[in-house]
């Protein structure tokens, strides 16, 4: 059995699937801990402001990194002049990325970071249950499945159609069980599906543009372009104050380290390890992880609809997870079909928006 640093690579990948389901998790439960004290916009905005500026610190610290890697190569290699990069650029200039690559991640993560987060917070605020928003944002896959992999000339399968149809079913249930138990007015039961629309028109939008980002790149665009929106949207609402108490900076920088930073780069660590089919079957762990949490934490509806709901979302997943784990695990599945069968059980940059 191979393993990393003397420990078993078995046991590595079964703590990092746990701690990834966690702080997956944990993004929906501390951010009911972060709105109950303070408006969503103003959780929000100082979340990306703490993620900028530890990107940023990143960026800097890596730049100056490779700076000193390129003098050093350059003292060595160079007679004519010691101690100067070539081109005398921090960074290499390959490793910079180009307007017209950063340009469609600034359209695609408005949707995927301010379109998401911005309604699911507002719903948490407004008293819809983490696990319902878990719930919702958990069938993401299937919709992009079923919906928009037709727009982009992909086979959808019967079984992803009855998979639809159980999670919806599913997500109906639970809905209307936590509509019964709490008094959240109805539109905001709405909010999930507009972060839920928003992560799929991003996801179809990445899947259209040609220009690619590595991942560092990518969530550094994304983050900034939604602080920039938060920050007008927050101006106008007069909520970005953050309240002058220890809980909210404590919960603030929780949500900005936890489900966003190292969400993130667990869920990298994992699919490079275990594969996307796998990767979105824990994705799917986080729904009822969630509703059992919030159950426990902040004593919110754990009825047997919920129980129900949850099944049918787990049966939903299991539809359309089935069949492509089938077909990557085929000898005879060609790389095209790879492709596809990638697409249809969701890949794409994931939204630790949680």
């Amino acid at each position: 059995m191979s393993k990393q640093n003397g420990i078993p690579q078995r046991i590595v990948l079964i703590g990092a699937s746990v701690a990834f389901v966690l702080s997956w998790s944990s993004g929906f439960l501390v951010a009911k801990i972060g709105t109950a004290g303070a408006p969503a916009l103003t959780v929000v905005f100082w979340r990306f402001l703490i993620v900028v500026v530890i990107l940023a610190l990143a960026v800097a610290g890596t730049a100056l990194r490779v700076n000193i890697t390129h003098r050093r190569a350059a003292g060595i290699g160079s007679k004519s002049r010691p101690g100067r990069p070539s081109g005398g650029s921090v960074l290499p200039r390959a490793d910079l990325p180009g307007w017209r690559d950063i340009r469609p991640h600034l359209v695609i993560g408005f949707f995927a970071q301010f379109g998401y987060v911005v309604p699911i917070y507002l719903a948490i605020a407004a008293g819809v249950s983490s696990g319902t928003t878990a719930l919702i944002d958990a069938i993401q896959p299937l919709v992009i499945a079923t919906l928009v992999g037709p727009l982009l000339g992909l086979r959808v399968r019967a079984l992803q159609w009855l998979g639809l149809v159980f999670g919806a079913s599913g997500v109906a249930l639970i809905v209307a069980s936590d509509a019964s138990a709490v008094a959240s007015p109805g539109p905001a039961y709405l909010l999930p599906l507009v972060a839920l629309a928003s992560l799929v028109t991003a996801t179809f939008l990445e899947r259209r543009t040609s220009a690619r980002l590595g991942v560092f790149a990518t969530l550094s665009t994304h983050a900034a372009v939604t602080l920039v929106a938060v920050a007008l949207l927050g101006s106008l609402a007069g909520t970005l104050a953050p309240p002058a108490t220890p809980d909210f900076w404590i919960s603030t920088l929780v949500i900005a380290i936890v489900p966003t930073l190292i969400a993130y780069a667990l869920y990298w660590f994992l699919l490079r390890r275990i594969g996307i089919t796998t990767l979105n079957a824990l994705l799917f762990l986080v729904a009822p992880t969630t509703a059992v949490a919030g159950a426990f934490l902040f004593a919110e509806p754990f009825t047997p609809a919920t129980l129900a709901g949850l099944i049918l979302g787990s049966a939903a997943i299991a539809l359309v997870l089935w069949p492509e784990r089938s077909s990557a695990h085929s000898p005879c599945a060609s790389s095209a079909g790879s492709v596809d069968a990638d697409f249809q059980t969701g890949e794409a940059a994931p939204s630790p928006a949680r």
